[in-house]
């Protein structure tokens, strides 16, 4: 399929873990690339991977600062006059499980600049570009951890659930301009974010447990979040907008007791 032919993406993130499968399934599909990561290596690597012909810009921008977000999208439609869809992919996860008695400030501030306040400037940048132009449609990564707890820490699972209600105020805010704002849940992703989970699962011979609370008994693939990236940013989700989709193996559509109906 060729669903993005001709047509230009932004994507966040996208120097590793889904921001990476997410630029090859957008490249795969015909797209004009803008990728945006902290990390140039990254980048480079990304774009190394991408099916050869690929048009690809490559930039390194924090996108916790508003200025850097507000110039990048001023350049990037300066040099391709249009932005089709702009998947918000950035995040970090930060290291900090204490309880919310002893949490960090610090800690706090910089998950929800880079998870929740990233997502909005680029939002607002990009939103107001779409609704001049008629349409166009922006994808979100949330997590399960923003549906429930017990898959992060404090910080990181309300910049989740932050980012959930901010797609779909948003939405509500764009939809009359047929500008779709809808975001991806993943559930357990094995992803840079993720390999101190999976290197402990692993160092301890439980890597069988990995996944298993999910109802497929499995952990996903980036590929598997960028899929679905691609179908909300698609005109096969047409009149879809506003939701939060959880790709997530089922994980959150039971009590973590896979099994427990039967």
């Amino acid at each position: 399929m060729q669903r993005f032919d001709q047509r230009n993406v932004l994507i966040t993130g996208a120097g590793s873990g889904i921001g990476r499968a997410a630029a090859r399934r957008f490249a795969e599909e015909g797209a004009r690339l803008v990728l945006v990561d902290r990390n140039q290596e990254g980048l480079e690597e990304t774009a190394v991977n991408l099916p050869e012909g690929t048009q690809v810009t490559l930039r390194t921008v924090d996108v916790s600062d508003e200025q850097a977000v507000n110039a990048l999208v001023e350049e990037v439609l300066a040099a391709h006059g249009t932005l089709h869809a702009l998947v918000n992919n950035a995040g970090i996860a930060g290291r900090d499980y204490s309880t919310i008695t002893d949490s960090d400030t610090e800690t706090w501030q910089a998950i929800l600049g880079v998870n929740l306040m990233g997502p909005m400037f680029f939002i607002r940048a990009v939103g107001k570009h779409m609704q001049a132009q008629g349409g166009g449609a922006i994808v979100n990564t949330a997590s399960v951890a923003g549906i429930r707890s017990g898959a992060g820490g404090n910080a990181y699972s309300a910049s989740k659930a932050a980012v959930i209600n901010l797609t779909k105020t948003a939405a509500c805010d764009l939809g009359q301009y047929n500008v779709r704002v809808n975001a991806v849940c993943p559930g357990l992703i094995e992803t840079g974010m993720t390999k101190p989970v999976f290197d402990y699962a692993r160092d301890n011979n439980k890597e069988q447990k990995l996944g298993s609370r999910c109802e497929l008994r499995r952990y996903g693939r980036p590929e598997e979040i960028a899929a679905a990236m691609a179908f909300l940013a698609s005109d096969d989700a047409s009149y879809i907008t506003g939701q939060a989709l959880a790709v997530d193996g089922g994980n959150t559509a039971s009590l973590n007791l896979p099994g427990m109906k039967h």
